[in-house]
């Protein structure tokens, strides 16, 4: 891998071509953090389709996450089977409400604003389930602070253009990215990078020869010598 100072250059360059072609993506942070919470637990290993309409339909039958408390983990399966993976979430969130509960007395997270970015992750990380992508989309997407959430277009794209190695886990890209990116351009950054993944830099077919970054990409040189 280059040094992080040419691999930072690189990923303000990327930074700046992405924004030239989707625009600048500026954060509204704001939305309730325990909803975004459950909503992000949902999203796991499904589409956005998916996850948001499993969201959906819990939050039609539980106006209030209180209302949920205590329930059988069964029937909130059965609520949000069309995410997928139906079962586990409705354990991970269910274990996830009790543990705020019992922590904190309430069903608010709103206390984690008033936390240093790195406490407020910690804490989320004391739940079961509750990994760095979903500490750090409830701190970037909520809280607004600084964090890089990692998804599977992100992954790939970051990948591909040798920002991170090729073996680097998801896990490791997160950390690996919030040391190459300017924390005032996280959410920018985050954003088009997903969008480009989803446009252009596909998982099957990628659109090398209509990307714009594919000079600074490390995969489409290794496809040209091919």
């Amino acid at each position: 891998m280059p040094a992080t100072g040419a691999l930072a250059k690189k990923a303000v360059r990327i930074d700046e071509i992405l924004t030239s072609l989707y625009g600048r993506q500026e954060a509204e942070a704001g939305g309730d953090p325990l909803d975004t919470l459950v909503e992000t637990i949902l999203s796991q290993n499904t589409t956005d389709a998916n996850s948001h309409r499993s969201y959906l339909a819990l939050k039609k039958k539980y106006p209030r996450w209180e209302r949920m408390l205590g329930e059988d983990p069964d029937k909130i399966a059965r609520i949000i089977r069309s995410g997928g993976l139906a079962p586990m979430k409705a354990r991970r969130i269910l274990a996830a409400l009790d543990f705020i509960r019992d922590t904190r007395r309430e069903l608010d997270l709103g206390f984690l604003s008033r936390m240093s970015p790195a406490d407020a992750e910690a804490w989320l990380g004391q739940m079961k389930g509750v990994g760095p992508k979903t500490r750090s989309i409830v701190l970037l997407f909520s809280l607004g602070m600084p964090a890089f959430p990692v998804d599977t277009h992100i992954h790939r794209v970051t990948r591909r253009l040798g920002l991170i190695g090729e073996k680097t886990s998801r896990e490791g890209a997160q950390t690996e990215l919030v040391k190459l990116v300017p924390k005032a351009e996280f959410y920018n950054f985050h954003i088009n990078l997903i969008e480009h993944g989803r446009a252009v830099c596909r998982a099957r077919n990628p659109q090398c020869e209509k990307c714009e970054i594919s000079r600074l990409c490390k995969y489409y040189r290794n496809r040209r010598r091919a």
